[in-house]
Formats: structure tokens, sequence, C-alpha cells
């Protein structure tokens, strides 16, 4: 009995050993800064209203920004959920939440010869561009962005249902100036997926590779407390599907901040700034490395000094990707 009990103490002591292992906290990755097309599939929010099919949803009180939850009683997580239940004969009774609560309506759709409509616009998910940050050739995940995709209506961080990162290439570039941020333009090759997201959190989006991105060799990780207020570069692609190293300076340290603003960066190079003018929209997740380690991903810009961003810190993506 009691080599049993013990083969039973070394059995758990050995489950939590590699649980601990699984969980362990990767001592070096690959750091991207690719350009990828990002879809994630998500809520059915209200963007809008057809009155060619009648306004009988917007005078019942249906309102932008309404996340759909129900249709006729049952669960709706897609457009084919809405159209199939706006198809059959009889009212649609809509459940929408709306801060926090849920919402009836009741409304009668307009035949038309492509079926019944209720009026309403409405997006399954959101599509973009964006930078992935890092790679784990040892697990095949990744970090991208640095922060959370949001809704546009409501600013806030939306719940997914699953996602893709695509290929993509830039094709142009807004240059950013002060007042006006600026944006990468892009291309996505839907037709060649490259991963699937797996999660949207405030310092991230964070999934696993179907197929590895071209990449360098994996590289340490620094710690907060490792990063100086001194030289760093950046990786980004702001030009086909090219990635580059740019010069910049870090500003500031602020190892406090919760929103992703752990690091100030002062762009310096004279490359980057003809290109684009600094940091803009869609360069959110290129990697920032500091004395040979991944340091951080960059995350906003500066709107009235698109020369200046923040930037998050390596160990909390890593924290929330856990």
């Amino acid at each position: 009995m009691k080599r049993r009990c013990r083969q039973i103490i070394i059995l758990f002591a050995v489950l939590l050993s590699l649980c601990g292992n699984a969980l362990a906290t990767p001592e070096t990755l690959v750091p991207v800064g690719k350009t990828v097309g990002i879809h994630l599939g998500g809520e059915l929010v209200v963007v809008g209203f057809d009155e060619d099919f009648g306004n009988g949803a917007k005078a019942a009180g249906v309102r932008v920004g309404d996340r759909i939850v129900a249709v006729n009683g049952s669960e709706a997580d897609s457009m084919e959920d809405l159209r199939t239940a706006t198809d059959a004969q009889g009212g649609v009774h809509l459940t929408v939440e709306r801060d926090g609560k849920n919402v009836e309506f009741y409304l009668s759709p307009v035949e038309t010869p492509e079926g019944s409509r209720i009026g309403l616009k409405v997006r399954e998910g959101i599509t973009g561009i964006g930078t992935v940050t890092f790679y784990d050739p040892e697990t095949g995940s990744f970090g991208a962005l640095g922060h959370s995709v949001n809704d546009p209506e409501t600013g806030e961080c939306i719940a997914i249902s699953g996602g893709n990162i695509m290929s993509a290439s830039v094709t142009d570039v807004d240059k950013g100036k002060a007042g006006d941020p600026g944006a990468l333009k892009g291309s996505i090759d839907k037709d060649d997926p490259l991963g699937k997201v797996k999660a949207n959190t405030t310092a991230g989006i964070f999934g696993t590779m179907d197929a590895a991105l071209p990449a360098g060799a994996p590289i340490p990780l620094a710690d907060s407390t490792e990063v100086q207020k001194t030289e760093a570069t950046i990786l980004s692609n702001v030009s086909g599907t090219e990635v580059e190293p740019y010069e910049v300076e870090i500003m500031e340290i602020d190892p406090d901040n919760d929103q992703g603003r752990n690091i100030l960066l002062h762009v310096q190079d004279e490359e980057l700034l003809a290109k684009t003018g600094g940091i803009v929209q869609g360069m959110s997740g290129s990697p920032i490395i500091q004395d040979g380690k991944l340091v951080g991903a960059v995350t906003h810009v500066l709107v009235n000094d698109p020369t200046r961003g923040y930037g998050i810190f390596i160990e909390n993506m890593l924290e929330a990707a856990e």
C-alpha cells in the first residue's frame, strides 16, 4: 500500500512537471515584422439600415451598435443564421444585446425578388491588415498587433469565434502627419491562409501557424528591467512583402502601464520617415529589438506627432497569450 501511494505521488509530481514545462515562457522567439491579412469571425453587429427594404427595424427601435444574439428564440452567431430566420414565414423575433441587457424586437420582413429582408445592415466579424510580432518554431504559435482588435462602433475589444491570418502585400502608404496618423494599405490573398487566430486580447491577437512565415533565427527575450532608454530597432513591412530594420530611440519606459504603452519610441530612421512619416496604422505589432533581444512590439502612434509612438513589453504580450 505504501509503495502504491509512493508511485501515485511520483506520477503526480511528474504530471505537474510536464504541465509546468508546457506553460513555461519560451526563452527565444523569432521576431517577424511581416504584414498579414487578419480576419476575425465574431458577433453580428448592426452597422446601419437599408431604407430600400422599409424602415421597420429602425422605427421599432433597433440601433447601430446593437449585437444580435438570437433570432426567433434561437442563438444567432452567423449571417446564415440571420438569413435563414428572415426567410422563414411570419415575423422575425430579434433579440439584441445593448449596454449589457437584452432587448426584444418583433419585425415584419419585406418580400423582395431576392427573398425576405428586414432592412438591417449587419457586420459579421472584421477584416484588416496588421503586423506579426513573433513566431515560436517549437510550438507554431504567433502573436501580433500588441493591442486588441476593437469594434469600430463601440471601441470595445470584440469577442471572436475564431479567425485567420492570410498573406498580404503593402501596396501604398498614407503618410502620417500631425493630426492624421496615416496608414498602410494592402492587398490580402484570401486563398493563402497562414494560420488561425484563437484569441483577441488587450495585448494582441494570438494563434497558431499552419505554415511558417519567412523569418530569421530565434533571439532571446528581454525582461522589462533590461529595457534601456537608448537606441533600438523595429522590424516593419511598409512596402510589398519585404521586412526591413529601422532605427528608433526608446525615450521613456513605463513598466506599470497596462494599456500597451510601456515604451515611448521616437523614429530616427530617415528612410522610414521618408516612406511613412513615422509610425502609421498597420505597423502595430512591429517587433522592437534592443541589444540583440526581443523587447516588445509597436502598438500606437501619437496622433499629433507620427514620428513618436508607443510599444508594449514582450513579457506582457506573452502573459496575455497564456
